[in-house]
């Protein structure tokens, strides 16, 4: 018996899909994209209007068969990817690949996977809208002709390997920026006064910092040095203290706005801890069983039928004084905001985090979402908050003490944000006051921070550089191919070989990093959508100055300008010329100067390989301490650390008369955690060990589970055979080499 087929992107997509409808209905994945632009050539006919030349990818083959038998007997073929540009473009690519009757096939689109939400899409549907596969096509022409013509420029003016893109370049670019301001950054000093005050009677202590001088706000900076903090102690000598002016008031705490893409990753990586690209990974999750509502939007919106359970559900568990007497209305501030969507908010306002049978990391940012969702719809929270002056009597100087107390919580009972609580002891105008003690203390300005992902995301989205979509892969597209590694604290933080290519495109392709023209290009592909323009033209403004600019530049740019070598004081340990300091993809490394009679390479502790888990100073300092006084078995020479393609050595001092070299089992970055669960047993977590070959990946439940990987785990698991996802050298791809999934 025929059947109507509903094609969606992912398996658990369509498991989720299955269980709300009956036998009439067949729920097959196209497991993503079933075609593409080719990866061994172009693909696209500039000559032509730029015209793609799709192709079939290996790995989507056996998935084309299998849907065409199906669809052909099917009596409809209904395409239910997801409802943004990207969601559009796979529809449209099924259709063409499956070569689809049109009188049969029909496009839904729904903002959540629930029953409801199925079944009134099925009532409504549509035709594909080629608005948005146009935006979808123009974006990805851009990036491939960005791709394929400036990538193999900067292999040979720079080095091999490197890649750029119109939005990964810009966000490099401003990590890159913001390093240089850390390093360019001159601290100043400066000095607070503070006064310990009481009152007299009840001996309630306070603090008040110095506020005014001769009835002026100081700046922060205004006391500069020890000798003027000093000047105003001595000043201060013997002075009486009365309260100038008390003020309070009742404040109100308004709650946040419910989730949209960007605020769900800068939230979840301030409060939770996790990158873009975890946070998208597990909203996904959470997306396709049905938990949340669509997960890539910048939508304020919450539907009629979320704030009406809302209500009911507050009323029910916390009372009438939490809730409101009419829905609160959330403006975007979003210029191109798609309003039709909805912002991020569960399902049903009743499954509660707890009634959920969720992984941590699921349960985690679910619990997040869900206190979001409710909150918004909450009442504000009312402190009183007080502010009280207090003069220096016979001085012109003046103090100020600034408290607050929560009167009513309202949403905090629900989405507990962190504020600290200053009761002030109650006092009144003209009354004298005690000093405990006056102090001063020493500051100096700071540095502003690197990046995070959660302050990289809010840098993008302020510039208007890229869409909800993009940020969570451009960021894991930057650190996986090395412009930027995690430093200690997780932040951003750019390599060698980041600074060398920024600053090449900042001086001969300023357009490609220019943030208002990649913010412009940005709005061009949204008239695109809206159907504003087309899309032909749009890329033809960009192209041609920028082939032109390109053609010029192979003849202008001598690499040896960009990338100049170095002296160093080591010499080849097998040939014995002088080794040079050269830049590569992984940052700086040495290599023999006698090349190419001697092609020795060797890598520089605190590089960014080093960075990367291979070995660093620490490391470094850590086997000396342990090593020294080691001498030679062989010839008593002292062993020296040296550090090789597989980490630390001892090798003797006596090279090239004595060869012996030996071991160091210490390695420090062994068994480094990198915080991927085991896919496999399910309770070990993947770490970091240095094998005969190398770094490799391995479940730290050996032996009981053997479980191995050739390079670092994501945590993200492949779209098509759910295998953990990897960072290969080039780019994140499918562990499963007979999968070949590849982003």
């Amino acid at each position: 018996m025929s059947k109507n087929l509903i094609i969606v992107e992912s398996p658990t997509k369509a498991k989720t899909i299955t269980k709300f409808l009956g036998s009439n209905y067949k729920i097959e994945s196209s497991f993503g994209h079933i075609r593409d632009l080719p990866k061994s050539v172009m693909g696209i006919d500039i000559e032509n209007g730029f015209t793609p030349k799709y192709v079939i990818p290996t790995k989507a083959k056996k998935t084309v068969t299998k849907l065409k038998d199906l669809a052909k007997k099917a009596t409809n073929v209904i395409l239910a990817s997801d409802e943004d540009r990207e969601g559009e473009a796979i529809a449209w690519h099924l259709a063409k690949a499956l070569d689809l009757d049109k009188d049969k096939t029909k496009r839904i689109v729904f903002h959540e996977i629930t029953k409801d939400a199925i079944l009134e899409a099925l009532e409504s549907p549509r035709t594909i809208d080629m608005k948005l596969v146009d935006a979808q096509q123009a974006r990805r022409i851009l990036d491939r002709l960005v791709g394929y013509e400036l990538s193999p420029f900067l292999w040979k003016k720079v080095a091999r390997g490197l890649s750029a893109g119109r939005v990964q370049s810009v966000a490099v670019r401003l990590i890159v920026e913001r390093e240089k301001q850390i390093k360019n950054f001159k601290p100043e000093e400066y000095w607070s006064i503070l006064a310990n005050l009481s009152k007299e009677k009840t001996n309630e202590e306070f603090t008040a910092a110095l506020n005014k001088i001769k009835g002026k706000t100081i700046d922060k900076l205004e006391i500069k040095n020890e000798k003027e903090a000093k000047m105003v102690l001595k000043e201060l000598e013997g002075a009486r203290y009365q309260v100038a002016k008390v003020e309070r008031k009742e404040a109100k705490k308004n709650p946040p706005a419910p989730f949209t893409t960007s605020t769900l990753q800068q939230t979840a990586n301030r409060w939770l801890g996790m990158s873009a690209k975890q946070t998208m990974t597990v909203a996904q999750q959470l997306y396709e069983s049905g938990l949340i509502t669509y997960m890539r939007t910048d939508s304020l919106n919450l539907s009629g039928k979320f704030l009406s359970e809302a209500k009911d559900y507050l009323e029910k568990e916390l009372g009438k004084k939490y809730c409101l007497s009419s829905p609160r209305v959330f403006k975007t501030k979003s210029k191109n905001a798609q309003e039709a969507h909805e912002a991020i908010r569960p399902t049903e306002a009743e499954k509660t985090p707890e009634k959920s049978s969720l992984a941590e990391s699921q349960y985690r940012l679910y619990k997040l979402i869900w206190q979001r969702s409710l909150a918004s719809q909450m009442p504000s929270a009312a402190v009183d908050a007080t502010v009280i002056d207090v003069d220096a009597k016979n001085t012109v100087y003046q103090f100020r003490a600034t408290g607050q107390v929560l009167k009513f919580d309202g949403y905090l009972k629900i989405y507990p944000e962190k504020s600290k609580e200053i009761q002030l002891p109650e006092v009144k105008e003209g009354e004298e006051l005690d000093l405990k003690k006056l102090d001063s203390q020493q500051h100096f300005t700071k540095p502003p921070a690197r990046y995070s992902d959660a302050g990289l995301v809010k840098a993008l989205e302020r510039y208007g550089i890229g869409r909800p979509s993009t940020y969570a892969p451009t960021i894991a597209t930057i650190e996986a191919r090395n412009y930027v590694v995690r430093d200690e604290n997780k932040k951003l933080a750019p390599t060698d070989i980041a600074f060398v290519v920024i600053d090449l495109l900042v001086k001969h392709f300023s357009e490609i990093v220019d943030y208002k023209f990649t913010a412009d290009m940005e709005d061009n592909l949204d008239k695109i959508a809206a159907g504003k323009t087309k899309w032909p033209p749009v890329i033809k403004s960009f192209y041609e100055p920028f082939h032109d600019n390109l053609t010029n530049k192979y003849q202008e740019i001598d690499k040896n300008k960009i990338m100049p070598e170095e002296k160093s004081n080591e010499k080849c340990d097998k040939c014995g010329a002088p080794m040079i300091i050269k830049t590569g993809r992984f940052g700086k490394f040495l290599a023999c100067s006698a090349f190419p009679d001697c092609k020795n390479i060797k890598s520089m502790p605190g590089s960014d390989k080093d960075k990367n888990g291979q070995t660093d100073n620490k490391e470094i300092e850590e086997i000396q301490k342990k090593y020294e006084g080691e001498t030679c078995e062989k010839c008593g020479s002292p062993m020296a650390i040296k550090v090789g393609k597989y980490g630390p050595f001892l090798a003797c001092s006596a090279f090239p008369k004595c060869r012996n070299l030996k071991n160091i089992k210490e390695n420090t970055t062994a068994n480094k955690p990198t915080g991927v669960k085991c896919p496999v047993c399910g309770e070990g977590e993947i770490v970091q060990k240095r094998g005969r070959k190398g770094i490799f990946y391995a479940c730290n439940q050996y032996p009981d589970c053997k479980t191995a990987f050739w390079a670092k785990p994501t945590g993200e698991k492949c779209p098509d055979c759910e295998a953990l996802l990897v960072e290969a050298k080039d780019g994140v791809k499918c562990s499963n080499k007979d999968c070949g999934y590849k982003k």
